[in-house]
């Protein structure tokens, strides 16, 4: 099989692009567990300053992949080691992300968006919770967007993640996004290494704390709804592009 996630390397940084487009770089368990070796591979080179996160195609990552999910323990684990990792992530998004890809957004340490980019929360309208995702995204966003927008899985635009705190900054497309980036990745590189390591702890500690604190439960929350009757309605009804049947 074709790798789905790719590494790329320039002095001080190391880019992961997600490459599923089969799937709109859902999080299957193979591009889960492929995810994870590179963020150590990248974290294991003393070279690397900052990491990078991007995707190929027009969706950044369309959440949970509903044929062959990875299980949410695992994705608890990616969320906790890029929220431990020394080296800063940043999230660079030029395309839509749905459910679950906003959790692996909002750990990012830095997000920086497209106008082009749109944002939902789905869970609810496939009969699932956005549970594990909420450990890293509660502590960032604004509360009462927070609710709004986990309970009723509308749709938002750039401008409104920036607004309720899941983007850094957002730029008109990409190269304006890449142009603005660049002041941003050459202070993370400037910066001593152990410095920069030390203060990504104290800028994640209440991400980190959410984590560790509620992560298992939440996992545990989210593996009992997919596996609900009503998850397997509304997974069914999306495939089938039909209402499901809470609606008839």
């Amino acid at each position: 099989m074709p790798a789905l996630v790719h590494a790329a390397r320039t002095p001080g940084l190391t880019t992961l692009t997600l490459d599923s487009p089969a799937n709109r770089n859902a999080l299957s368990a193979p591009l889960v567990r492929e995810l994870r070796a590179a963020l150590a591979t990248a974290s294991a080179d003393k070279s690397t300053r900052a990491v990078v996160l991007t995707h190929t195609g027009n969706t950044f990552c369309a959440g949970a992949d509903l044929k062959s999910p990875c299980e949410p323990a695992d994705f608890l684990a990616l969320l906790r080691e890029i929220a431990g990792l020394p080296e800063p992530v940043v999230a660079r998004v030029t395309g839509h992300v749905r459910a679950g890809g906003l959790g692996l957004l909002g750990v990012c340490d830095i997000a920086a968006a497209s106008q082009a980019s749109t944002y939902a929360f789905t869970e609810t309208h496939l009969g699932v919770v956005p549970a594990v995702i909420s450990a890293p995204l509660l502590p960032r966003l604004d509360p009462r967007a927070a609710a709004r927008y986990f309970l009723t899985a509308e749709v938002f635009d750039a401008a409104e993640a920036a607004r309720i705190g899941l983007l850094t900054l957002q730029g008109a497309d990409a190269e304006d996004l890449d142009t603005l980036l660049a002041p941003v990745l050459e202070g993370l590189l400037k910066a001593g290494p152990e410095a920069l390591a030390a203060t990504k702890r104290l800028v994640t500690a209440p991400v980190r704390a959410a984590l560790e604190r509620d992560g298992a439960a939440l996992a545990e929350l989210s593996a009992l709804h997919f596996a609900s009757a009503e998850a397997r309605e509304g997974i069914s009804a999306r495939f089938e592009r039909r209402d499901p049947s809470w609606l008839r």
